[in-house]
């Protein structure tokens, strides 16, 4: 079980299931989104996230036509993602969960739009789009 909650603690949540495959983001969107030089957000099945308290805090936005990012409409903080496409999961901010999700990250995605100023120093496979690494990887 992990627990995640905003900077305000207005919102908690807890992940009864396992998360997915993740890996880190540095396309322009999640920039924004997360005023930071990527993401790092895990997939995890709807049935799996209880939001505890704050569900009246969780504003939307969306992003592109189909993909809403949610957020605490209180603190700011970015909750997860989720997309018309696949209705049963959403995608978690790592950042916001307390304690080891137990499963590392596979790749950096959308490495052609990455800040000039961040350099990646690990050994992570590298994609120019969307990750075919996390493509490839299920869902538990």
């Amino acid at each position: 079980m992990l627990n995640g909650r905003c900077l305000c603690g207005g919102v908690r949540y807890t992940v009864a299931g396992k998360v997915g495959p993740f890996g880190f983001c540095h396309c322009r969107s999640c920039q924004r989104a997360q005023g930071g030089p990527f993401v790092t957000s895990a997939p995890v099945r709807t049935r799996y996230l209880n939001v505890v308290t704050g569900t009246d805090l969780v504003r939307e936005f969306e992003s592109s036509p189909g993909k809403w990012r949610c957020f605490c409409g209180t603190c700011g903080s970015p909750l997860w993602s989720r997309s018309r496409t696949d209705p049963d999961t959403v995608r978690i901010r790592l950042g916001l969960v307390e304690g080891d999700p137990e499963r590392r990250p596979l790749a950096h995605m959308w490495v052609s739009e990455k800040v000039p100023w961040y350099q990646i120093t690990d050994d992570l496979p590298q994609s120019p789009g969307g990750g075919e690494e996390l493509a490839a990887a299920k869902l538990p």
